[in-house]
């Protein structure tokens, strides 16, 4: 979905699913500002994305103060735990999810938690310039959990490759299946234990609620989790990595995470304009990641994870913006309490656990490919942008940009334009294209495939823009379902 206006409108946001978005754009139409209106979209986007972002969970937000000018990134991404409990094998379990062409292991339970930071992610981003009551900014979530929201068709299919950890336990099965089939999409479903977390959180600060004592309850199960974990845990503020790009200045998510340094080195290294100059760029970036094993500065020797993510961009006509991406692994299968969401299993996945289910270093922050994104372009416009998709986030990212700041591509061109994606020596290409760029694709990468159209592997880019003047446009990734909306 793509939109624009010129009709002195309030702001815009972009993110992937309708009531996201719109929860977002019922804050800015009441004269709330980005932050208000991203913090109101995570909150609606676990009542209607719960596969995809959760309470459990964590993740980044690039933030632009209009006041200031300045440019921070929250990290606010799950940390592991201070201790190992020996008994932890009691809450890890494996499970295998069905992509219909492919299967895959997935790990679960208590023991696979790492310390969430979504709560505490919330509370950084109001502190960072939120203008509305928390209570006002959780009210479209609470009501959407309560009184019920309609499966779409995208998020129907991603219950049902998951359906093992969304059934794994009689509380999940209770909440996503209780009459013993995942719902069809275009059915209603209502969670109102989610609300009822929202209205608790909207008293003060998480830790005093008994939101966290029912987190340790569940971790008594086998995880690892203690209090001192969660009153411990820290959003993390840094600068951005930066980088000029044509006569742009890109904003990119900095270590600890690996996407923003990934998506720079390809960027340092595009050659080209055409596919086959973006395909050799995102190849030496990959390679490099595999020869660093943990030495170049550029790519941390640290674990990364992010099965499952969705992301939201905000501006406002006063120049804020912010640009968040959020992740829950694939959930752990227990549901918190009454309050009907998971914690994540971040710890439960191979590249963060290759060895087992307590290979990982204690107390340490967990690296991501997740990276939104702020633009600065040399006509004036913001852009803020950012994608879900899990490896694929860097190419999709990386695309995008190079499209926006070399090729002076409309935000909807740069992200409606086919992708490709190179990982290991392995091409994945988008059709549509011209057929002599295919064959030279073709001809690097012995190894692909061709994906006959555009598909929700290549990631999810949803991108608004503002240019200072109150001209707006954004766009929700038709991949992953996105919506945009520019509220005047």
């Amino acid at each position: 979905m793509s939109v624009s206006s010129n009709d002195t409108p309030k702001g815009s946001i972009a993110a992937g699913h309708q009531l996201t978005a719109e929860a977002g754009a019922q804050m800015l139409r009441n004269g709330g500002n980005a932050i208000d209106a991203a913090i109101a979209a995570l909150a609606m986007s676990c009542v209607c994305e719960p596969v995809l972002a959760s309470p459990g969970g964590g993740g980044f937000a690039m933030i632009r103060s209009g006041a200031s000018g300045e440019t921070i990134l929250l990290d606010f991404f799950p940390q592991t735990p201070r201790q190992k409990r020996d008994r932890s094998s009691e809450g890890f379990q494996s499970i295998t999810a069905d992509f219909g062409s492919a299967t895959q292991v997935f790990h679960i339970g208590p023991a696979t938690v790492a310390a969430p930071g979504f709560l505490a992610g919330l509370a950084a981003l109001h502190a960072q310039g939120g203008t509305f009551f928390v209570a006002d900014l959780f009210a479209p979530a609470i009501e959407a959990a309560r009184t019920g929201h309609i499966i779409t068709a995208y998020q129907h299919y991603l219950s049902t490759v998951v359906r093992p950890i969304l059934t794994a336990t009689e509380a999940a099965r209770a909440l996503y299946a209780p009459a013993g089939e995942l719902p069809a999409a275009g059915s209603l479903f209502c969670n109102p234990g989610l609300g009822d977390m929202y209205e608790e959180l909207a008293d003060g600060d998480w830790l005093q609620t008994a939101i966290a004592g029912q987190i340790l309850k569940e971790q008594e199960l086998g995880g690892h989790l203690t209090r001192a974990d969660l009153t411990g845990y820290r959003v993390e503020p840094r600068a951005p990595l930066s980088i000029n790009l044509g006569e742009a200045t890109v904003h990119l998510n900095p270590p600890p995470a690996a996407g923003g340094a990934l998506i720079r080195y390809a960027l340092m290294h595009l050659e080209g304009r055409d596919r086959t100059a973006f395909a050799g760029a995102l190849d030496a970036a990959d390679r490099a990641r595999l020869a660093a094993k943990g030495d170049l500065k550029l790519l941390l020797d640290r674990p990364m994870r992010q099965q499952g993510t969705t992301h939201i961009s905000t501006v406002d006509a006063n120049g804020n913006a912010c640009s968040v991406t959020v992740s829950n692994g694939t959930g752990n299968g227990e549901i918190v309490g009454g309050y009907g969401f998971m914690l994540n299993n971040i710890l439960g996945e191979a590249d963060v656990n290759p060895h087992g289910s307590a290979d990982w270093s204690m107390n340490r922050r967990l690296a991501s490919m997740m990276c939104p994104a702020l633009i600065d372009m040399p006509d004036g416009r913001l852009i803020a942008l950012g994608s879900g998709g899990s490896s694929r986030i860097r190419s999709a990212v990386f695309q995008v940009v190079a499209r926006l700041c070399l090729e002076e591509a409309t935000l909807e061109d740069a992200v409606r334009t086919s992708r490709l994606h190179v990982e290991d020596g392995h091409l994945d290409l988008e059709l549509p294209g011209a057929e002599a760029d295919i064959s030279a694709l073709k001809g690097l990468f012995p190894d692909h495939r061709i994906w006959p159209e555009e598909n929700m592997f290549f990631g999810g880019v949803h991108a608004v823009s503002a240019d200072g003047k109150g001209v707006f446009s954004g766009i929700g990734d038709s991949r992953r379902e996105g919506a945009a909306m520019i509220v005047e």
